[in-house]
């Protein structure tokens, strides 16, 4: 008797493997094309976050207490295993593989999403399925998103993280046998998001709002044990999503003596907006925040303005008719990030910079991308709704009726193609951003590293990490090597008068073979009242001017 051939895959698996390879390719050859280009490394956040990975292990001090206190500890965690051989840590394509893979997670979330919140009766209809295939289309083909995704930035791992806790939410919602399962999936993606970024507070809070609410909704007139049962999956859920918040707010006060460090503590962005006078455009104004924040999110998905605006527009349309039709009504929590960062740009220290906009410049452009997952499905829902409207006219309705699928796609990939050829043309925005604001630091980072790989390789070298860490990572020095300012007992406040950091910058001389000084900074200070010897000074426009002193003998 011949064997029988396995059964041929369902026409959903066959879809989900080839968007899968889709995205795989999309993202590994634009990480080749920016890392040939030495692109990767242009955001100073994506070398902070390699190097606070590396230190975790490569330190005078290794531990996770050098996972510091302001950014969330998982995307380092992450990054950890792949920045382990020298090269991928220099080169910086270890930080870029989370994001890599979280692009690809994204990608597939999105389509999923879609199919979910189209369903008919448990199934997924002709729109429901050139919907899905549309909008994973218009997320995995922004250029913004392809090329964050190939750097160590935390953007494309929040997001996947965000896209999936929405689509599982949505599942969730509508109440089938496996809703409380899809609940606690959601709890998880949620727990990781809080770990991720701080926007996943405000979305698990939101959230858990939200789950109490379709819950009580979904069981009206179940059995009482039936009842129980959704409670205390509610309960398991509100746990979930709560404990990664507690956990951090725990640690930083075991650590550094207040639970709050990572908001109000000297690494803060409120300390660094105080610091250096950081001019906020929209401070104390919810409206001009908002503002500011949606023009980034148009001008992430397209240089021309009115097809920005195009783009908002269909997106609001699209959600408006979700949320009067109930189909596509779970996916409107893609729009959290809107208040989110309203809020943080007028309350909370995080100014945006946009080109086109006072004053002029390029600074947390890249926020708006957050904002690309509800343009994709609700832009692409608005697409369907004008379609679906204009077919009810006696004139067009013999051919939309025929071609309503067609004219979705088509009308989409319009849009898209004129946007995202607009967006290459002009170099993605936040690329621009990175360029742009990377350009002094960068030169700096060579120059030291430069002079830096010439002297002696077992020498013991004092140095403030904070903003020029990439000089050590150019010269591919180890950082068990050098005394920074996480070689210390944090919970030590206001300092440790024993750490090694202190004793360095107490007697210079003593404790390092050189110290590299930044002009203003710590080293640099202890390096003069010592009087030590300068070696070389490096000079750079834009950049406080470097200076390598003698340290032993």
């Amino acid at each position: 008797m011949k064997p029988q051939p396995p059964p041929p895959k369902t026409y959903s698996e066959t879809e989900i493997v080839r968007l899968v390879w889709l995205a795989i390719f999309v993202s590994v050859f634009s990480f080749l094309i920016y890392n040939r280009d030495g692109a990767v490394l242009l955001y100073g956040d994506a070398v902070a976050h390699i190097n606070i990975a590396r230190r975790i292990f490569d330190s005078k001090t290794p531990g996770l207490l050098q996972l510091g206190t302001v950014w969330l500890p998982l995307p380092h965690l992450l990054i950890l295993p792949f920045i382990v051989s020298k090269q991928m840590w220099q080169s910086g394509s270890g930080g870029s593989i989370p994001s890599m893979a979280a692009y690809v997670l994204g990608v597939l979330g999105i389509f999923r999403l879609v199919r979910t919140a189209l369903r008919r009766d448990g199934e997924a209809d002709g729109v429901g399925r050139v919907g899905a295939w549309v909008a994973a289309l218009v997320y995995g083909a922004n250029p913004n998103l392809i090329y964050m995704q190939a750097t160590a930035m935390g953007e494309s791992l929040y997001m996947a993280f965000f896209i999936w806790a929405v689509a599982y939410f949505a599942e969730f919602a509508r109440g089938k046998e496996k809703a409380s399962r899809a609940l606690m999936k959601c709890g998880l993606c949620l727990a990781a998001a809080c770990w991720t970024r701080y926007d996943g507070w405000f979305l698990a809070a939101l959230m858990v709002v939200g789950a109490v609410i379709v819950s009580f909704q979904l069981f009206p007139g179940e059995p009482k044990l039936a009842v129980q049962t959704s409670r205390l999956t509610l309960l398991k859920f509100v746990l979930l999503t709560t404990i990664a918040p507690v956990l951090w707010l725990a640690y930083n006060a075991a650590v550094y003596r207040n639970p709050l460090e990572f908001a109000n503590g000297p690494y803060s962005a409120r300390a660094i907006e105080q610091k250096t006078a950081t001019v906020n455009p929209a401070k104390g104004n919810l409206w001009a925040a908002t503002s500011y924040f949606l023009k980034a999110a148009e001008l992430n998905v397209s240089e021309a303005n009115w097809l920005g605006r195009l783009w908002l527009a269909l997106a609001l349309l699209g959600s408006l008719a979700a949320g009067l039709s109930g189909r596509g009504r779970a996916a409107l929590w893609l729009w959290t990030p809107l208040p989110f960062y309203a809020l943080s740009v007028a309350y909370g220290s995080v100014p945006i910079f946009l080109p086109t906009w006072w004053p002029f410049s390029y600074y947390n452009v890249r926020y708006g991308l957050q904002l690309l997952p509800a343009f994709a499905v609700f832009g692409v829902l608005g697409i369907i709704f004008v379609l679906q409207s204009v077919a009810k006219v006696d004139l067009a309705r013999g051919f939309l009726t025929r071609w309503t699928n067609t004219a979705v796609v088509v009308s989409a990939l319009v849009l898209a193609g004129e946007s995202y050829a607009g967006v290459w043309r002009a170099d993605p925005i936040c690329f621009r951003e990175a360029a742009i604001n990377s350009r002094g630091r960068v030169a700096l980072d060579k120059q030291v590293a430069s002079w830096l790989n010439s002297l002696p390789a077992d020498s013991t070298l004092l140095m403030y990490l904070g903003e020029h860490v990439g000089a050590l990572e150019q010269a591919g020095i180890p950082l068990r090597r050098v005394i920074n300012e996480g070689n210390h007992r944090t919970w030590k406040q206001p300092a440790d008068p024993e750490g090694l950091w202190e004793h360095a910058l107490a007697d210079p001389a003593q404790c390092a073979d050189y110290a590299v000084g930044f002009e203003g900074d710590p080293v640099w200070k202890a390096a003069r009242d010592h009087q030590l010897p300068a070696l070389v000074e490096i000079h750079t426009t834009g950049q406080p001017p470097a200076v390598i002193f003698r340290g032993r003998k």
